[in-house]
């Protein structure tokens, strides 16, 4: 049974919980600590991890503004245990400089990461067109009523927390994905994506949100020819690594379009690529991902 008389987080809370989230604090020079998710259960999400490294370099940079990260998990993180990261000045030129930040709990490595940073200058522009044909987010269900339409095939022991959980990322798919019985089809996808309330003008913030949101919906590509996701009995995934080019400055409570697809999968791991698109067609960011999608073998 779930409780009725419990009442969801509104969407204005949920956006300023992220920002808090994100929002690393400085215990020494180069010394940050990430504040864990109130409520957080089990593996810390990857796109959190991400995003908190990435605003640990920015408070190292003035200036600048990162245009790229790649970054590398090595260790699933806790929810049991706030994350510290230290931030290494590799470089500091007139127009880039570099980070690496090192993501750590309880005295082990779970992330590295390296940023770099760039200052704003005018240069030849060209990009790739926005996909076309792509019905607006108002068309669009989000993924949180589609947990709701789904909510008869969840076993009752989990609905509630299933039903309960509420994303600050409002997720609109064009291809609206089944939990529980996923069917094959071609490795390629398109959402729309926002915060779910404005945050603000800093675009620091910004960036940080983007690389947060940018983990969502994509590993799960390369799972889409095979038909199962990561609730398929027996499947093991995993973010391997992550990178993010930023082009353009980006509003992350705006709609944007995330365009996915998967050239490749084997050994245990599977490709995935991503473009990130505002609403009037500019290309704003590019991503790829490595993950690791292994059946494990009693299941097979």
């Amino acid at each position: 049974m779930t409780d009725d008389t419990w009442t969801p987080p509104s969407p204005e809370t949920l956006a300023a919980a992220l920002v808090d989230l994100l929002d690393v604090e400085e215990i020494d020079t180069d010394l940050y600590r990430g504040a864990r998710n109130p409520g957080g259960k089990g593996r810390v999400f990857g796109g959190q991890v991400i995003a908190q490294a990435l605003q640990a370099a920015q408070r190292s940079t003035e200036g600048k503004a990162a245009h790229s990260i790649h970054a590398y998990f090595m260790r699933a993180g806790d929810e049991q245990h706030p994350i510290v990261f230290r931030v290494v000045r590799d470089f500091e030129g007139k127009s880039f400089a570099t980070r690496r930040v090192v993501a750590l709990q309880k005295g082990q490595p779970i992330l590295n990461l390296a940023a770099s940073f760039q200052v704003e200058e005018d240069g030849l522009h060209h990009h790739d067109a926005m996909p076309a044909d792509i019905p607006p987010p108002e068309n669009l269900t989000s993924e949180s009523e589609l947990r709701r339409e789904q909510a008869h095939e969840i076993p009752e022991k989990f609905r509630e927390m299933f039903l309960r959980r509420r994303s600050p990322i409002d997720i609109r798919p064009l291809y609206p994905r089944s939990w529980f019985t996923p069917v094959k089809r071609d490795p390629v996808n398109y959402s729309w994506f926002r915060c779910v309330a404005p945050i603000g003008d800093d675009p620091a913030t910004h960036r940080a949100v983007l690389a947060y949101a940018s983990d969502m919906a994509l590993m799960a590509t390369s799972m889409m020819p095979h038909g199962v996701n990561w609730m398929t009995p027996g499947m093991q995934s995993a973010s391997l690594d992550h990178a993010l080019w930023l082009h353009e400055p980006v509003r992350a409570d705006e709609w944007l379009l995330y365009a996915t697809d998967s050239p490749w999968a084997g050994h245990g791991r599977g490709m995935n690529r991503g473009s990130i698109y505002t609403r009037d067609g500019r290309l704003v960011a590019s991503v790829a991902q490595e993950g690791l999608i292994r059946m494990r073998s009693e299941h097979r």
